[in-house]
């Protein structure tokens, strides 16, 4: 069988070295049975990044790499390289050392039991406290207003089998949301694997409110009818509200310019 791995990156040029090199190795002592490839989608990283991938994949044939012509964002151009790959499984995870390559294993035996899909569930975090508590109270609103059960504190990071992958690939939506598209579609046969999350190896993170912000509402906006009809009837609360003072005030002025 052949395991795809496949790493999104975005100015990550102190990272994708040493990661392919303990991909590798982890395959190469852990999972020698196996075949496998280690794709990069590239975001159109401007710090170098670009020319360490190929550097990696001249010397070896099963390192490949995608390099975007623009910066895609977080959520499209992980979607867009699972696509990509062509293994039994897909193994998603970042190129920040956040997602630790050890657990790839149990992923592997997790799935050779039957699992479709095994995936990572952070338990802790050893970065940005006040971040990990702020995506709990997420997670909690958006299950309060969703229509499906979203996965608290699970960033994509796991294992995918192939028939997961190709309904992936039949998903035609300019931007995906991968966490809800793993909710959704995932089925009862998933497998949850707690973590505690380590701190980024080198760089600095690419998430900022804004981008967390991005996503939050996609999230929302894809997966709640209950978020859509609160806008829907604040809207028509306030048009109605600005109406009827509209129409108080032109009563006003007529009696005011009557007398």
């Amino acid at each position: 069988k052949k395991i795809s791995l496949m790493v999104a990156c975005y100015n990550e040029v102190e990272n994708v070295e040493p990661l392919s090199h303990q991909l590798i190795e982890c395959m190469e002592r852990e999972l020698p049975e196996y075949d496998y490839e280690l794709l990069f989608i590239d975001n159109r990283s401007t710090d170098g990044t670009r020319e360490k991938l190929e550097k990696l994949c001249a010397e070896n044939r099963k390192i490949k790499a995608i390099f975007n012509i623009t910066n895609f964002g977080q959520m499209r151009s992980p979607v867009y390289g699972m696509k990509q790959t062509t293994g039994d499984c897909t193994i998603k995870l970042c190129a920040d050392f956040q997602d630790p390559i050890e657990m790839i294993p149990q992923f592997v035996r997790e799935w050779e039991k039957g699992a479709r899909i095994v995936i990572g569930i952070k338990t802790r975090s050893k970065e940005n406290k006040l971040m990990y508590l702020l995506r709990g109270f997420y997670y909690r609103l958006f299950n309060k207003l969703s229509n499906i059960q979203h996965i608290q504190q699970f960033t994509g990071f796991g294992l995918y089998d192939r028939s997961f992958v190709d309904i992936v690939r039949q998903i035609d939506d300019p931007i995906p949301y991968f966490r809800g598209i793993v909710a959704e579609f995932g089925g009862s046969d998933r497998v949850e694997i707690p973590y505690t999350q380590p701190k980024r190896r080198a760089g600095k993170s690419k998430n900022n409110l804004l981008s967390l912000y991005d996503i939050a509402m996609t999230a929302m906006t894809t997966y709640s009818k209950g978020l859509m009809r609160l806008s829907v009837l604040t809207g028509g609360i306030c048009a109605a509200l600005s109406l009827l003072v509209s129409l108080v005030y032109t009563i006003y002025k007529l009696l005011n310019w009557n007398t």
